[in-house]
This record gives C-alpha cells, structure tokens and sequence, in this order.
C-alpha cells in the first residue's frame, strides 16, 4: 500500500509573481446556484481543484449535463427543467459545500434529501441555522437514515430571519431559497464574505431582486423565475493570503496577482506587523521580507475580521516569529488539531481551549506530518519550508480540495517540493 506525501526541502527564499485563481469558497456556492435557472448556466476563472471535480459529480447525479474545460478555467452546467432532490452520502461525506444544494432545489423541487455533510477535520459545523431559517419559510424537515429531509408541501414564503450568528452556508442556503420564494424575506446578521457579495450578484444578473448586499441585512423579493447567465468567479483570498505567508516565511519577495487586496486588509497589516513591506495595485498585491518576523496576536471573526482560513498559515509564521502571540480561535474548535503536528517540527505551543500561545523558535527542524485539513496541510508545508533538512506532508488531498497545482506554483517561486509515493 502507497501513500502519497508532499515532500518539502527547507531553506529555499521564495520570490517571484504567482496568479490566483478563482475562489473555492466561491465557485461551490455559485455551481449550486445554477441550480435555480434551467439552461446552460457558464463559470470563468474556475480553479482546478478536488472539490470542482466532487461538485460537478453531484450535479450530474442530479440531472445536470456538466463540462469543465481546464485550458481555460470553465465549467458549464446545463440544467435540466426537472432536477433530481437527492445529493448521495458517497458524495456529501467528502465535501461539506454539498450542503449548498439544500437551498436551490427546495426552491425548485419543494423537497430535496441531502446527506448530511463531511469535509475538512475542523470541528462541528451543524446545519441548525440553515433549518431554522428554512422553517421559518415553511419547510418542513425530518431525517433518515443519515438524511436530512426537507419538504415544502405548499412552496416557500418570505420571512423575517435573524441569525445566531452569522454563517455563510446558513446565509447562503437561506438566500438561495429565498430568490425563488413568495414574498420578501429579510435576513438579519448575514455573513458578509466577498464570496457572499460574489454569490448575490451572479443571483441579481440571473434575474434575483436583492437589497443590502455586502451588509448584514439582506433584503430579497422573491421572483417566478431565473434565467442562466455567465460569470466570473471572484479570486481567492485564502491561497492569495497564503502565497503571502509563505513569502513572510522564507523571508522572500512575492508579487500576487488576480484578486482585490482590499479583501485582505487586516491579513495583510497583520503582516505589515511583522516586519514585511507591503504594496498594493488595483488587482494584486506584493509582499517582501528581509528579516525574522515579530510575534503578532491574531483573533478570528467573521468578515471583515481575521480569517479562520488563515489562521493555521500565521500560527506557522508566529511559530519561527520573535517573541510570543496569543492565537483565538472563535469559529472552528479543532482547528488547532494541527498544532500538534506542528510541534512535531520543534515549534514551541500551549493550548487552552480556543487559545494558542506560540513562543518563537529560531529554527524549525524537518519531520514526517499528517494533514487534517486543507489549510493544515497549506501550513505545514509553509513550515517545512523553512525547517532544516526534509518534511514529509501526509493527507496531501485534503491540500488538492483547495490549491490548484500546488506543487507546481510552489516550485515556480523557487520552492523545492515534490509529490512522492512512499510504501
């Protein structure tokens, strides 16, 4: 039995340019939403991740006939005037964003049976609030054998909806479902997410009415009917934030490019903190390090506050920092599940519930480590890339769900990784 592994040479100074491509947190939401328009509904600025390939697996099983043509980052989706209302457990089980068809097809169908869902190693990330906002809508839901079972006998209705806290898969499956109810539905305390913001103007171009997008209050008049349309994906924040990282890291020089820096503003001060020089062009951004990072404290919010995407990547950086930080974690309780790997390489934390002290080491040294999640295994690269001798990153698909050609873009900034199949 193989197993495959990142293997990862430290020492190298990354520099260079590198584009990013479309978001993953994005690119899902909106294949789901195509759901809601019969006809040929076309993505540009695709990313040629894992989880594209999982998506469009379950929108064929629904009915859909699916293309991705890879040359140029495209997906099409034709969708059929009748859709399927089952999204299988073999499927779901690998990928949480699968839950995003729960919204769509109640809307369409008036029941929808939907596994409940897997993805990253992260922690509990129950679907109460997508229910409660649902019912509130006249859902009905039950469960089955690992199903969750919705029904909406006599169609869906505007509503008032407040959120205990603002989700992006609850806002998400809320608002997919609300385009295509009766009536208006207002939405209080909605996530904010630029792939939000990215979700609610494909709707608004296929015919959706909505109010107060980029706010928390979404306001969203239902209409008879959508159309399909064509529309480009947002770039993605979190391999853009990454990169930078990573340039922080190794104490390089990294230009990126294809996304807004503005949606990385407190990420990138963050870095600023520590010593990089940072400037910023209308679709790009450009980070340089000449010297060790100085310890940084970081909590994670909900946008337009520290992304839990990005927290693992700066435990690494605070982890060879100078000085100490303290990490808080507010969204994801087993995201520091990954420290202990971490510490395997000689960096130096405690652990106390949702926060992180890391104490600053000088030096990292190279060790077998096992990935539990995407931005886990981002992170422990990054690490590895600046440990002593070799680093052995196992769970590499945990990494390929959310970096499209990881490998190859690391080695064009100077990086020395490679896939390896060990026995």
């Amino acid at each position: 039995m193989t197993e495959t592994v990142f293997k990862v040479i430290g020492g190298a100074t990354l520099t260079g340019s590198i584009a990013v491509p479309g978001a993953k947190n994005s690119v899902l939401k909106l294949m789901t939403a195509a759901l809601l328009a019969p006809g040929k509904t076309t993505l540009t600025n695709v990313p040629d991740i894992a989880d594209v390939g999982i998506m469009l697996e379950l929108l064929t099983r629904l009915g859909c006939q699916v293309s991705h043509n890879r040359s140029i980052s495209e997906v099409q989706i034709d969708v059929p005037a009748e859709i399927g209302h089952r999204a299988d457990y073999d499927l779901v089980r690998r990928m949480r964003a699968s839950i995003n068809v729960l919204g769509p097809i109640l809307a369409r169908c008036g029941n929808v049976d939907v596994a409940l869902p897997g993805g990253d190693d992260i922690g509990s990330r129950g679907v109460d609030m997508h229910i409660a906002g649902l019912t509130k809508m006249g859902a009905e839901f039950g469960s089955d054998h690992g199903y969750l079972i919705a029904r909406a006998p006599a169609g869906l209705v505007g509503a008032h909806i407040f959120l205990d806290l603002p989700s992006v898969g609850a806002t998400e499956n809320i608002l997919t479902a609300a385009v295509l109810a009766s009536g208006e539905t207002v939405l209080d305390n909605a996530a904010r997410e630029p792939e939000i913001i990215d979700l609610c103007e494909m709707l608004v171009k296929m015919g959706a009415h909505i109010d107060g997008i980029g706010t928390p209050t979404l306001t969203v008049t239902g209409v008879a009917a959508l159309k399909p349309v064509t529309h480009q994906v947002i770039g993605d924040r979190i391999v853009a934030g990454t990169w930078a990282a990573a340039a922080v890291a190794t104490q390089g020089e990294v230009t990126v490019t294809g996304v807004d820096p503005n949606l990385l503003s407190l990420p990138l001060s963050k870095l600023h903190e520590m010593g990089a020089e940072i400037a910023t062009q209308e679709n790009s951004f450009s980070v340089s390090m000449k010297q060790r990072p100085t310890a940084v404290d970081i909590v994670t919010l909900p946008y337009p506050g520290f992304p839990t995407d990005l927290q693992p990547q700066f435990i690494v950086l605070n982890a060879i920092s100078t000085g100490s930080a303290m990490i808080t974690e507010n969204l994801f309780e087993a995201r520091f599940r990954f420290t202990q790997e971490l510490a395997r390489l000689g960096a130096d934390l405690h652990i106390d519930g949702h926060h992180c002290l890391v104490k600053g080491v000088t030096r990292l040294s190279g060790a077998p480590v096992v990935s539990t999640d995407v931005r886990a295994g981002a992170a422990l690269v990054i690490a590895g890339l600046v440990a002593d001798g070799e680093t052995l990153v196992s769970g590499v698909e945990h990494v390929d769900r959310g970096y499209a050609d990881f490998v190859a873009n690391l080695n064009s900034l100077g990086a020395v990784v490679s896939r390896e199949e060990l026995s």
